[in-house]
């Protein structure tokens, strides 16, 4: 077996030619500021190749004059370029290299003024909460309570068969489940069914999410046992929020989605498991190509695998009033844009819950509805106490 740090070395090693065959992948990394990690990375890509592999060792030898587009790398990294921007900087003529790192620079730059703004703009308003805040002691004449109004629909689409999606809105819970195989439907079914048993449960407000772990976990069990024959899949993803008074509890496994438009912004609060978006956050690809990636669908998580792929992500969301929460499966965000997604859901054009649940649907068919798609929006509302 070839020991691999040797591949590191000082050019010593390897078999025939070995010294005719320029930098070790070990001297080529120090000469350009980059790991070995990175120079197999940018192999496998197609990025930076090396100059040559020696058949009979497999150890990696690049030459000089590799050196000054392996600079160029590192230094795009060092500045945040994801890496299939990189590569489109890589191959362009100096002057138009430039410009595109210019022109990238400014996004940046944009983006950070963004996020400069609105943290003092946060600053100043927690400021200025606490100190009209009245004393911890003092109390409240005019209390008032949070409450949610709601609406769920799921539509089988244009194009599949059957209705693979469960969908449900509760007082206390509000749930979405993208079933998939061979026992898709009942996968999904179940998985929704089990969050039903805590939404009208007395839930300790500090284990709460502890216990959307454990039914989830009881759920995933469940969906493990539905395949029918040796053949028979089943699995499902999940995307569910839990009400607590004031605060919603997430939990989440799959590429079905949580959204929260507040003040007119439309915030994604889930991450897709899939291998795309694993690819996103490499760096390895644009969210653009993505869209149109093969294997777009390929979940690394959800119900009904094994181990840490049924692992669902938890967390807690403070709920303000005039909040509007989407959940939606992939029928709908495969489909439609997040930028129609935020236009369909504003409460300028769906007053109520029901009309935007009805309008997201009839955009995803509209738009060929290629898959299921279910939706559930619900309102915080402030009540009297």
């Amino acid at each position: 077996m070839r020991n691999q740090d040797s591949e590191y070395g000082d050019g010593r090693g390897g078999g025939p030619g070995a010294a005719a065959a320029g930098l070790t992948i070990g001297a080529f990394a120090k000469a350009c500021r980059l790991s070995p990690k990175a120079l197999r990375l940018y192999d496998e890509l197609d990025l930076l190749k090396p100059a040559r592999v020696d058949p009979y060792t497999g150890y990696r030898y690049y030459a000089p004059a590799q050196l000054e587009r392996a600079r160029l790398v590192a230094w795009l990294r060092r500045i945040g370029m994801p890496l299939a921007a990189v590569r489109t900087v890589c191959a362009l003529e100096p002057h138009a290299a430039a410009r595109e790192i210019r022109a990238y620079w400014s996004r940046v730059e944009a983006e950070t003024a963004v996020r400069r703004d609105l943290a003092a703009f946060l600053v100043d308003q927690l400021t200025a909460a606490s100190a009209a805040a009245p004393p911890a002691a003092a109390p409240r004449k005019d209390t008032t309570m949070l409450e949610l109004r709601y609406s769920a629909h799921s539509d089988t689409g244009r194009v599949r068969p059957a209705n693979q999606d469960s969908v449900y809105a509760g007082d206390g819970l509000l749930a979405v489940a993208d079933g998939f195989g061979t026992a898709g439907a009942p996968a999904s079914t179940a998985a929704v069914t089990a969050l039903r048993t805590l939404e009208r449960a007395d839930l300790p407000a500090g284990e709460v999410l502890n216990l959307l772990k454990d039914t989830v976990r009881d759920a995933a069990r469940t969906v493990e046992g539905l395949a029918d024959g040796p053949d028979g899949t089943a699995g499902t993803t999940l995307t569910a929020l839990l009400w607590t008074g004031s605060r919603l509890a997430l939990v989440h496994i799959g590429d079905s989605r949580a959204y929260l438009l507040r003040d007119g912004g439309l915030f994604r609060i889930t991450h897709d498991h899939t291998v795309v978006q694993s690819l996103i956050d490499e760096g390895r690809l644009t969210p653009e190509e993505a869209a149109t990636h093969p294997q777009r669908s390929l979940l690394l998580r959800a119900l009904g695998a094994d181990g840490d792929a049924a692992v669902p992500d938890t967390g807690l969301h403070d709920a303000l009033p005039g909040d509007r929460y989407l959940l939606c499966s992939d029928g709908l965000t495969s489909v439609i844009a997040e930028s129609a997604v935020r236009t369909l859901l504003d409460p300028a054009a769906s007053a109520t819950p029901d009309d935007a649940v009805r309008a997201l649907v009839t955009a995803a068919n509209d738009a060929g509805g290629p898959d299921n798609v279910s939706c559930v929006v619900a309102d915080v509302v402030e009540t009297a106490a």
